[in-house]
């Protein structure tokens, strides 16, 4: 009998140990993870590099307070500002919490109250971010959300708007909808999103918890759209499976986040910063980026297989992220690749979710994507 809510479908898989891109049971059965613990292990899992900071952060300290000057929260803090558009970080310990940080800045600065957001989001489970998720089934069973959030259709710059009224904050999204089926954003759709926004004043808010860190083949994944967010919000393969979340601003919205506008006891935890330091120094190198993305064109060669098979509706693909869509519900497939070895993911009812770790082999790619063709067969 099981102590815990029952909150998650679990799989009939029970986790003894995993390296790298492998993940084994109990029962010693060895499973490919095309999943990264839901693009989380963008190292793979017990990556050395971040093992060995973890332990040598263990040795100094483990937790003090946001009270006190800590160096190694101002060198990731310096890592992510020298990497991205934004001037100013806050740490928290996950993706809603990075988000409702993100919320919190867009109304305090602006005076305004209004968010736009887009149907198919995604944006997390408190009730801030779950009223910013554009998905009714997020919301079902807990009455009155958030005020006030409005969801546009995506890829759809008339929708937006539409929307714009006197009291529009802020517009956010993320530039691919993970979870609402692996849809990228339009460039044309996300460049004439910033034109309006700068138009109309509104804070550009860009959620990169899943799409951030490398995952599309790019640092971030506003890159690929040549745009500029005032806010960033991270989380996800920050930490490579220790909890950490962040949300990167612009200089102009420093002064909004003065002493005691907001904060959080373990946000910047030291063995966080450790883990995230690592992750950074390693993924925002040349080397692994090239690297990085000569996989990345080997997985979209294998992927194009798929496209001939009745099943397939679409294959969608930035990067280290990809969704297929099929004709059929994705999860007894998802079950089904599980049980001959290759972990994955689903993305709303009917698209099958891969989000390898970023290390993984051509040798992998190709044993991966020749297991999902067989399934789909």
């Amino acid at each position: 009998m099981s102590h815990l809510f029952p909150t998650y479908g679990r799989f009939d898989i029970t986790i003894k140990s995993t390296k790298g891109t492998k993940i084994r049971d109990v029962n010693d059965r060895e499973y490919l993870d095309f999943g990264s613990g839901i693009g989380v292990c963008n190292l793979g899992h017990n990556a050395p590099v971040v093992k060995s900071a973890i332990e040598e952060q263990l040795e100094r300290y483990w937790h003090v307070s946001n009270l006190y000057k800590q160096p190694i929260q101002e060198e990731v803090a310096k890592l992510l500002t020298n990497n991205t558009c934004g001037d100013f970080v806050f740490f928290a310990n996950s993706g809603a919490e990075a988000n409702e940080a993100a919320i919190k800045l867009a109304r305090k600065h602006t005076q305004k109250h209004k968010i736009i957001t887009f149907k198919q989001s995604f944006h997390g489970r408190t009730f801030g971010t779950m009223a910013a998720t554009g998905q009714d089934k997020i919301k079902e069973g807990f009455g009155p959300v958030l005020e006030e959030f409005v969801y546009a259709d995506y890829n759809d710059i008339h929708s937006v708007k539409e929307l714009v009224c006197d009291q529009t904050a802020a517009v956010m999204l993320e530039v691919v909808q993970g979870e609402g089926g692996v849809n990228p954003a339009e460039k044309d759709f996300i460049q004439a999103l910033n034109h309006l926004c700068q138009e109309h004043d509104l804070l550009l808010i860009i959620d990169e918890i899943q799409t951030g860190i490398g995952r599309t083949g790019k640092k971030f994944a506003y890159e690929h759209y040549d745009i500029e967010p005032d806010i960033l919000t991270l989380a996800k393969g920050l930490g490579n499976g220790i909890p950490v979340g962040a949300m990167i601003g612009k200089a102009k919205l420093k002064d909004t986040f003065g002493p005691g506008s907001h904060g959080s006891t373990f946000g910047g935890n030291p063995i966080a910063m450790a883990a995230a330091k690592a992750v950074l120094t390693e993924v925002f190198t040349e080397s692994f980026l090239l690297e990085l993305n000569d996989k990345v064109n080997v997985l979209q060669k294998e992927l194009s297989s798929l496209k001939d098979l009745d099943s397939v509706k679409d294959v969608r693909q930035l990067g280290m992220m990809v969704g297929i869509e099929l004709d059929q519900a994705a999860a007894p497939l998802v079950a089904e690749l599980i049980d001959k070895g290759l972990i994955v993911l689903s993305a709303g009812e009917n698209v099958l979710r891969l989000l390898p770790p970023l290390i993984v082999t051509e040798d992998e790619i190709n044993k991966a994507v020749q297991v999902i063709k067989s399934v789909l067969q």
